[in-house]
């Protein structure tokens, strides 16, 4: 599958809080290169989450636009984009390989077919021996890999990513910071990775996208300008 280019384009975004309009993101441009692993970072409530949500077609922007492969994204598209959360977000009811194999039964895949897709990943995840674990049977380390197994199930060509190891205590995380870029070494999809880490920014991506703090507050005039640069 060939892996496409996200191009932001000055992009705004303007939520209404009892408090007032907050402007969370103004004039956002970003060029994400197919293959790459581009880490987002900006200190908490600067718009990060907002941007990967923008980029995924989760919330619509108010201004400017995001753009992949040259097609406008408009909404969810999850033959082009899979989206990872801090929260694993999984079924308790449903084991490690049937949570990894729900995106592809949204799809209408056989249960035969989805289950052997979804078993091939256990190997890479590190989950050969919990396929039958349930949620609650998992460490929290094995939870997140569940949920990214979940996103590379759908062979999606770019994965988003808000904070997967937030939760999780530093060495954990550390280890599945070292996990997630081998597995991006061998699969080699396009992931755009928001974190408040540097080290682990630093560590994990080919490039580091820094934002700065949001323009102005909910009290104050949204007199700012946001922008992003490179490292």
């Amino acid at each position: 599958m060939a892996v496409p280019q996200i191009v932001v384009d000055r992009l705004a975004k303007r939520f209404v809080t009892s408090s007032g309009a907050l402007l969370a993101l103004d004039d956002v441009s970003l060029s994400v290169t197919p293959r790459e692993f581009c880490t987002i970072i900006g200190p908490s409530g600067c718009g990060k989450s907002t941007l990967l949500a923008l980029i995924g077609g989760l919330v619509v922007p108010d201004a400017g636009s995001v753009a992949i492969d040259g097609a406008r994204v408009s909404g969810p598209d999850p033959r082009r984009v899979a989206m990872v959360f801090q929260d694993p977000g999984l079924f308790p009811w449903r084991t490690a390989l049937d949570n990894i194999a729900f995106g592809l039964e949204l799809r209408g895949v056989p249960r035969a077919e989805r289950r052997r897709a979804a078993a091939d990943l256990l190997g890479p995840l590190g989950l050969r021996d919990f396929a039958l674990r349930y949620p609650r049977e998992l460490s929290g380390g094995m939870r997140q890999r569940v949920a990214i197994g979940r996103a590379l199930a759908i062979d999606a060509p770019i994965v988003l990513m808000d904070e997967p190891f937030g939760a999780l205590d530093e060495q954990t995380r550390v280890l599945m910071g070292e996990w997630l870029l081998g597995v991006w070494t061998r699969a080699r999809k396009t992931v755009v990775f928001v974190t408040h880490s540097l080290a682990e920014a630093l560590a994990l991506s080919t490039r580091v996208v820094v934002m700065t703090a949001r323009p102005g507050s909910p009290s104050a005039p949204s007199s700012g300008r946001r922008s992003a640069r490179s490292l």
